[in-house]
């Protein structure tokens, strides 16, 4: 089904719009005709207009789905048709015809709908080390299938540095896919440089002999530490997970979180997300951090940007922080914080209800084979007051939403706001939803919210997950887009990255495939149609954020987004969607091609992303570290605290009856493993 944001054309529009526009359509009634003179007047203030023709264009309009040309008039798009009719229609307005599209596909700009782009930066600046293939800018990282690959694959980045004191920091270890990772192992690779693994799900550290020695985590550190971060801990084998991560943090806070490394890899997240064809992007729920933001904006604001990047507020740490009648103007003083190519959206927030699906920390119905249990990232009532809070405000809420139980406590909340206080278009939106029922979704598309699915899930996890915690019942449907669509329920795609590579043809090709990443279809029912996955990635993820009047398909008046490809996705094999070739981007009428660099060049690149030189515009403040360090393991394990910083400026006290807890599994990681055999995970 094609749903349509925005206005709707009849066929003949285009010579009739056009005309409208240049003001030269007849008037009947009029008495006087305007001049010649009058006329040339006004045509020689109207601007030129550039007309696209390309082998096809997708415009996701119900009216016209395809067209051959486009024409554009500054940032806004004038008319879509056929070339002859757009050069007809522009009379004697000054126009030119660039050709650098005929070869290509041009379809809507694609919108990464909720991403993270500061944590990105620092787990794309690591060694990445993963259960799937990273295709970065300045080449890839191959997947690591087994436990022998991962380790040697880490043996071969420790070889290849040549300063032996260097840290080696490591990104994308799952035990559930490598096994078990000791102390051991790390020293046997090296007794002498620092290594610290981060785990795929960001939320736990592993360290070397030397790293404990370099960053001083010493016996002393660790018996000072409180009685609940010592529990999610192993000091004998130098493993960290949730509040003993967080202990851990600030201690490595310079060397995983520094400003340089910050620097570097948002310029290598720009670069990314232009590659894959990215014209918006969103933050919901980002890290509560003046510092943090200005650090983002010293990057992504620059009006050179080929991508505008909104945020959304952590709702959250507002309404655990500031009593009700505050949470309004608190959550409002952030619309101040973004500047050129970023800003946050006015009337919008985060809130989240179970934990992360990495960590199986959500809340599910029936339990996890294994025996342990789920967790809230707010507690039922804390969420009930932060819902009630931002509904009665007017607020579109977007809530992070794992387990089926975690969807009927939100859902709950909106039959009870609805009933209470209703209200037209609330737009909640269900965000990852990979846990779900059938009967949830009816009770979606009554309740009037939409979804925000993350269609990696089933790909990454489903063969690991049928086996590990749940089963092949609830972990082959996970993210059940399939039912979502056949409901006519509004649903876009998101990556979460770094949770998922932050490629939109790549999510497409998750959601119309569902092919795991060692090539078994998992949940055929649940796949989507193809127009569906182009529509998640553009017009509805549009529509997610309320920006679907301004983008999100290529109709008059909107902006001039495009992503511009060497193919189809609708037509091409369904297999090849992710192989589509991106050749650039349009972004609000500024043509800006993908340069690829030679492989001398992107090893020249690779290298110095991985220096961190130091570039003017984002100071080296030490304090700078420590604020993002301190919101990094939350943010990236999506187990969030109940704070905010005092005044956005200083750490404010945790909110009472609160703990600062990660929220994760509380059972060792090495119970987890019990019985657990790794199994490979083939590149996507």
């Amino acid at each position: 089904m094609q749903r349509s944001h925005g206005p709707t054309w009849p066929r003949r529009f285009v010579r009739i719009a056009t005309l409208a526009l240049l003001g030269l359509a007849a008037k009947a009634g009029v008495a006087a005709e305007p001049s010649l003179q009058d006329l040339a007047g006004t045509m020689q203030a109207l601007p030129r207009i550039v007309i696209y023709p390309a082998k096809e264009i997708v415009t996701l309009d119900p009216a016209r789905p395809t067209a051959r040309a486009v024409a554009v008039v500054g940032d806004r798009i004038l008319a879509v048709g056929e070339l002859d009719d757009l050069m007809k229609a522009a009379g004697t307005q000054p126009y030119t015809v660039n050709t650098q599209f005929a070869d290509q596909v041009v379809v809507p700009g694609f919108i990464a709908q909720h991403d993270h782009p500061l944590l990105t930066a620092l787990t794309m600046t690591s060694e990445i080390i993963a259960i799937e293939d990273w295709v970065l800018p300045d080449g890839t990282r191959p997947a690591a299938k087994n436990r022998d690959d991962y380790l040697k694959r880490l043996a071969a980045a420790q070889a290849r540095m040549k300063d032996p004191n260097e840290l080696l920091l490591t990104w994308g270890y799952h035990h559930y896919f490598h096994g078990k990772l000791a102390k051991a192992d790390l020293d046997a690779i090296s007794a002498t440089r620092p290594i610290i693994v981060w785990h795929r799900s960001a939320h736990e550290f592993y360290l070397n002999t030397a790293a404990e020695k370099k960053f001083g985590v010493t016996r002393a550190w660790f018996d000072k530490l409180p009685d609940s971060a010592k529990k999610q801990s192993d000091f004998a084998n130098a493993h960290y997970w949730e509040q003993g991560s967080f202990a851990l943090m600030p201690l490595i806070a310079a060397a995983v979180a520094s400003p340089d490394r910050l620097r570097a890899g948002l310029e290598l997240v720009k670069s990314y997300y232009h590659a894959n064809g990215v014209t918006l992007g969103a933050e919901p729920g980002g890290i509560m951090s003046k510092q943090a933001q200005d650090a983002q904006n010293a990057v992504l604001s620059d009006a050179s940007s080929p991508f505008r990047f909104y945020f959304i507020a952590d709702g959250k740490s507002i309404t655990g922080a500031f009593p009700d009648d505050k949470v309004g103007p608190e959550t409002e003083r952030l619309l101040s914080w973004g500047q050129g190519m970023t800003a946050y959206l006015p009337k919008q927030v985060k809130l989240f209800a179970d934990g992360a699906i990495y960590s199986q920390a959500m809340q599910v119905t029936g339990g996890y084979k294994d025996g342990h249990r789920g967790e809230w990232m707010m507690d039922p009532d804390f969420f009930a007051r932060s819902f009630r809070v931002y509904w009665d405000l007017g607020y579109q809420q977007h809530v992070h939403i794992n387990g089926d139980a975690g969807l009927d406590m939100v859902l709950d909340q909106i039959e009870t706001n609805m009933r209470r206080h209703p209200r037209f278009d609330h737009r909640t939106v269900v965000v990852h939803f990979a846990v779900s029922r059938p009967d949830q979704v009816a009770r979606i598309k009554r309740l009037g919210a939409i979804v925000s699915g993350n269609p990696y899930y089933p790909v990454a996890l489903a063969d690991n997950y049928r086996t590990n915690g749940l089963d092949p019942g609830r972990a082959d449907v996970m993210v059940r887009m399939g039912d979502v669509e056949k409901a006519g329920i509004s649903y876009s795609f998101h990556s979460d990255m770094p949770m998922a590579p932050g490629q939109p043809l790549f999510l497409m090709w998750s959601g119309v495939n569902r092919v795991t990443n060692d090539g078994n279809l998992r949940g055929p029912e649940q796949r989507v149609s193809r127009l569906g996955a182009l529509q998640a990635v553009t017009l509805e993820a549009a529509y997610s954020l309320q920006m679907e009047k301004e983008v999100g398909s290529i109709v008059p008046g909107k902006l001039a987004n495009f992503t511009v490809l060497a193919d189809n996705p609708m037509t091409v094999d369904p297999m090849k969607i992710k192989d589509i070739r991106v050749w650039g981007t349009v972004h609000e009428g500024r043509v800006l091609p993908v340069r690829r660099a030679s492989a001398a060049q992107a090893a020249a690149r690779s290298a110095e992303v991985r220096a961190f030189a130091p570039v003017p515009g984002l100071a080296a403040e030490p304090d700078l570290s420590a604020v993002v360090a301190a919101r990094l393991v939350e943010l990236l394990s999506h187990q969030h605290h109940q704070c905010v910083e005092h005044g956005f400026g200083g750490f404010r006290a945790w909110a009472p009856g609160f703990a600062p807890s990660l929220g994760g599994r509380h059972d060792p990681p090495q119970q987890r493993l019990a019985g657990a055999a790794p199994q490979a995970a083939a590149a996507p």
